[in-house]
C-alpha cells in the first residue's frame, strides 16, 4: 500500500491533478486488476448477504415507498434497464439503485468496517450492479466493480473521519461507487477522477440522519448516495467536470467540512500491481443491530442463559457497559439522547441504543430482526425497569483498541459490570462478536447461505431461493444475460401493493 498524505493548498498553491487525492483514486479503479480468488469468494457472500437482509426487509414501509417511486421511472434510453429487488418491472438504473439501496440498508443487517470513520461497504454493491445490469456486463466485470468499491470505500475509512466532523459516512461512499462503477466500465482516469468529485460533492450532509429521533432517512442515505454516483460517473461519461481539487481545495471538503486548512489526512491505495483485498478486512453482521453492538447481543445471550437471575430487573442495581469512544457516544448513554431509552421510540432508534439492546438480548437469551423490536417488545415494563439501570462509560483502553491498525487486536466490545442489589458482582468482557473473522463462530459461505435461506423462509419460494443461490455462487462466469437474474421477487402481494402511499411520481 502507498500512503497519500491528503491536505488543503491555497489558491495561490499550484496542485497537479495526477497528485489530487480524487486522481490518485481513479488511477487504483482503472487499473483493472483481477481480483484473488479469496477476494472472488468473498464478493460472493456479500452479494448473498446483501440479498438476504434486503429480503427480509421487502414489507417495510420504506422499501415499500422506494420501490414505488422506482417503478414510476420506465427504462432510460441507451440500456436494457435494472432489476428492483421484489418487483417483476424494471426501471433505469439510479432508480433501481435507489430502491434496492433502500432495501439493502433497511433493517441495519449487512456488513460494515471500522477504522478513522465507519461504513457498510455492501452499499456499494446496489449501484454497480444496477449499471452492470443496464449496460449489458458480465459477471466478471461486476465482480471487478465491487472489488474497486469496497477497496476505495476502506481505504477512505482508514484515513479520513467524517463523524468527529458531524458528517455522515456516506460521504465516502459516493467517490468509492463512482471508482466501482468506472472499474466496471472500463473509463479513463480522467472520466473516473471527474465523477469522483461530482459525486464527493453532492453526498456531503450532517450525521443529524443517525442522531436523536432517528428517521427512515437512515435507510435511504446511502441509497441516495449510490444514485448520485451513477448519475457523477453519467455526467462525467458526457464531458462534464466537477468542482477541484475537491478534497484539497481551498474552499474545499477538507479545509471547511473536516478539521480545516491546517489538517493532514493518510489514505492508504493499493500500488499498481497490488491486490486489491480490502473487502477481507469488512465483516458482516449475525444480528440486525449497529455494528458496535454485535459483540454486546453476543454477551448478553450467553449470560441471560447462564444467569437467569441477571434478567430479573429487581435482582439487578446497575449494569455499565465499559466500551469504546464512538460506542459510548453514538449508541450508548454518551451521546445524550433520551431517545435511546424511550420504548415508543423508532426502530431506527432503538437500533442505535446499545442500552436497549444489551437489555432484550439479555433477557431474551437472543435477537431476532423483527421480535426484538416489537412495540410490545420495547414496552414491557419488566424491560423498561432494567433498561434504565445500563448506561455506558469510555474507557480508554477499549477506544485503544478499537482503533488499533493491529487485527489480531481491534476490537468492538468492551467489559460488562453488572452490580446485583444483594451487592455481588459479575463482570464479564467481550472483544469481537462471535460472527467476527477472530471470533468464537466465524462466518464462512455456509453461515452466509443460511442467513439468506433464514431470512428468504416464508418470504421467498423455495425454487427461487435456490435459483438465486445457484447464480450468485457462478458470479464470475456469469454472462450479460443472466445478471439479470443477481434479484430476487415474491409472489405478488396486492397488500403491500395497496399500502403504498401515492407521491408526485
Amino acid at each position: 500500500m502507498i500512503d497519500h498524505t491528503v491536505r488543503t493548498y491555497g489558491s495561490d498553491e499550484p496542485l497537479a491533478r495526477t497528485d489530487q487525492l480524487a486522481w490518485k483514486i481513479a488511477e487504483v479503479a482503472t487499473e483493472q486488476a483481477d481480483p484473488t480468488d479469496a477476494v472472488t469468494d468473498m464478493v460472493i457472500n456479500r452479494i448473498i448477504d446483501n440479498a438476504a437482509v434486503a429480503t427480509a426487509s421487502l414489507g417495510r414501509a420504506p422499501i415499500l415507498a422506494a420501490r414505488a417511486q422506482a417503478e414510476a421511472h420506465p427504462v432510460s434510453r441507451g440500456g436494457s434497464g435494472a432489476t428492483i429487488v421484489g418487483s417483476r418491472e424494471l426501471t433505469s438504473p439510479e432508480w433501481a439503485a435507489w430502491a434496492n439501496g433502500v432495501a439493502v440498508r433497511e433493517l441495519d443487517y449487512h456488513d460494515t468496517f471500522l477504522a478513522a470513520d465507519y461504513s457498510h461497504p455492501g452499499d456499494n454493491i446496489p449501484p454497480i450492479l444496477a449499471v452492470a445490469q443496464h449496460l449489458g456486463r458480465d459477471g466478471a466485470d461486476l465482480l471487478r466493480g465491487i472489488v474497486t468499491g469496497y477497496e476505495i470505500q476502506v481505504d477512505l475509512v482508514k484515513g479520513i473521519c467524517l463523524h468527529e466532523h458531524k458528517i455522515d459516512h456516506v460521504a465516502h461512499l459516493g467517490p468509492s461507487a463512482a471508482a466501482g462503477i468506472g472499474t466496471l466500465l472500463g473509463l479513463s482516469t480522467e472520466t473516473v477522477y471527474q465523477a469522483i468529485g461530482q459525486a464527493l460533492h453532492t453526498t456531503t450532509a450532517t450525521r443529524q440522519s443517525r442522531k436523536g429521533e432517528i428517521s427512515t432517512w437512515k435507510a435511504h442515505a446511502p441509497a441516495f448516495a449510490g444514485k448520485m454516483a451513477i448519475e457523477a460517473v453519467d455526467r462525467a461519461m458526457r464531458g462534464q467536470t466537477s468542482p477541484s481539487p475537491i478534497y484539497e481545495g481551498s474552499d474545499g471538503f477538507i479545509a471547511w467540512l473536516l478539521s480545516g486548512p491546517e489538517a493532514r489526512y493518510t489514505v492508504p491505495l493499493p500500488a499498481r500491481g497490488e491486490p486489491r483485498t480490502a473487502i477481507l478486512d469488512t465483516y458482516t453482521k449475525e444480528h440486525s443491530a449497529e455494528y458496535q453492538a454485535q459483540a454486546w447481543i453476543d454477551l448478553a445471550r450467553r449470560l441471560g442463559r447462564e444467569r437467569p437471575e441477571l434478567r430479573q430487573p429487581q435482582a439487578v442495581r446497575s449494569i455499565v457497559l465499559h466500551t469504546s469512544h464512538h460506542t459510548h457516544f453514538v449508541i450508548g448513554s454518551g451521546s445524550g439522547d433520551p431517545q435511546k431509552y424511550d420504548p415508543t421510540a423508532s426502530r431506527e432508534t432503538l437500533d442505535h441504543s446499545i442500552p436497549y439492546i444489551f437489555t432484550v438480548a439479555l433477557q431474551d437469551g437472543a435477537w431476532d430482526h423483527v421480535g426484538s423490536y416489537a412495540p410490545e417488545r420495547a414496552g414491557h415494563p419488566d424491560t423498561i425497569e432494567l433498561w434504565r439501570k445500563v448506561t455506558t462509560a469510555e474507557d480508554p483502553e477499549w477506544t485503544r483498541r478499537y482503533h488499533s491498525a493491529d487485527p489480531d487486536e481491534k476490537s468492538f466490545g468492551g467489559r460488562v459490570e453488572i452490580e446485583l442489589a444483594d451487592g455481588t458482582r459479575v463482570v464479564e468482557e467481550i472483544a469481537v462478536a462471535d460472527a467476527h473473522p477472530l471470533g468464537a463462530r466465524p462466518f464462512g459461505r455456509a453461515q452466509y447461505v443460511e442467513k439468506f435461506r433464514t431470512l428468504a423462509d416464508g418470504v421467498l419460494a423455495g425454487d427461487e431461493i435456490e435459483r438465486f443461490l445457484d447464480l450468485a455462487q457462478r458470479l464470475p462466469e456469469l454472462g450479460a444475460d443472466e445478471l439479470a437474474g443477481l434479484t430476487v421477487t415474491p409472489a405478488d402481494d396486492p397488500a403491500a401493493r395497496a399500502a403504498v402511499v401515492p407521491g408526485i411520481f
